[in-house]
């Protein structure tokens, strides 16, 4: 009786992901998606996910890895240079030219806030500069096997800045093994000291403000030619997931998509329950058996 009970819910726990692909899958408005159990490394949803993508500000991501990879003084003191102004697009920055921060007070407001000017200095103090950081990223992106990558520039602000959902599931893993970009990234505010004032960044992801939500890693982009996009590490169900949504139109599409992502997960996560019990149900010349008949211990 016992091997039975072990044995349905074996069953029972390995056929959630079966489950969730029973279960109808989220008509999503992002134009490429990928959801992937973390552990597993199982493809639970996917939509034009070899799709080859302008990824704007996820760039960042793979800033920081080459960055913390150099092992470069985090107290380092990394001034805003004209250099690091956005001739392309004409962004906004609220880091005037001159601005002096630490390497890491850099880092941490280009992965939370997606400061460009920051994620630019950030590029240019690499030993090398800017194109020795950008080799280094291109490497590491070859090292991960994002055979569809390709950087130009460390903000995210150049268009042939390119990727795939599948290759940016990987980047995702790759940066959650770092703590600081873990932190960083999930943090909802952060306050500065820039000449006289306190200056407060917030995340630009708002769904790191909310309860209903366990983010472990998180990052947005958006340009014209890349539409809005978001990757997340978080937890649902119980289950560690990694979420890549690209050319997301619309303001709220991404964050819609993401929520419909959550509910599908849970939806799938309540059917096999569901069957767990009906499974664990006693039935037949089971239900009939004493309990005296139950082996000891």
């Amino acid at each position: 009786m016992r091997i039975l009970f072990a044995f349905l819910v074996a069953v029972a726990v390995f056929s959630t992901p079966v489950v969730a692909r029973e279960a109808r899958a989220p008509a999503l408005k992002s134009q490429a998606a990928l959801v992937v159990d973390q552990d597993s490394g199982e493809i639970l949803l996917g939509k034009n996910a070899d799709s080859t993508l302008p990824i704007a500000s996820l760039t960042k991501l793979m800033t920081a890895i080459v960055t913390l990879d150099a092992e470069l003084d985090p107290d380092e003191p990394v001034t805003v240079l004209k250099a690091d102004v956005d001739r392309l697009r004409g962004s906004h920055s609220r880091l005037q030219v001159g601005t002096t921060l630490t390497r890491d007070e850099m880092l941490h407001l280009a992965l939370m806030a997606s400061e460009n000017r920051a994620a630019s200095a950030i590029a240019n103090s690499y030993p090398g500069g800017k194109d020795s950081c950008v080799l280094a990223m291109n490497l590491k992106a070859q090292l991960l096997g994002m055979s569809g990558t390709r950087f130009e520039d460390g903000t995210g602000l150049s268009g042939r800045n390119v990727s795939t959902a599948q290759d940016l599931a990987k980047l995702v893993q790759a940066a959650h093994a770092y703590p600081k970009i873990r932190e960083y990234t999930t943090s909802t505010s952060y306050h500065v000291k820039i000449g006289r004032r306190m200056m407060r960044f917030g995340n630009t992801n708002n769904l790191t403000r909310s309860t209903r939500w366990e983010i472990g890693l998180s990052k947005t982009g958006y340009i014209a030619e890349a539409g809005r996009c978001l990757v997340m590490q978080v937890t649902l169900t119980g289950r560690s997931i990694i979420i890549v949504l690209l050319d997301s139109w619309g303001k709220y599409t991404r964050v819609g998509d993401a929520t419909r992502i959550r509910q599908w997960l849970e939806y799938a996560s309540s059917l096999s329950a569901h069957r767990t019990s009906a499974a664990l149900a006693p039935t037949g010349a089971f239900a009939s058996l004493p309990a005296a008949s139950d082996p000891p211990g």
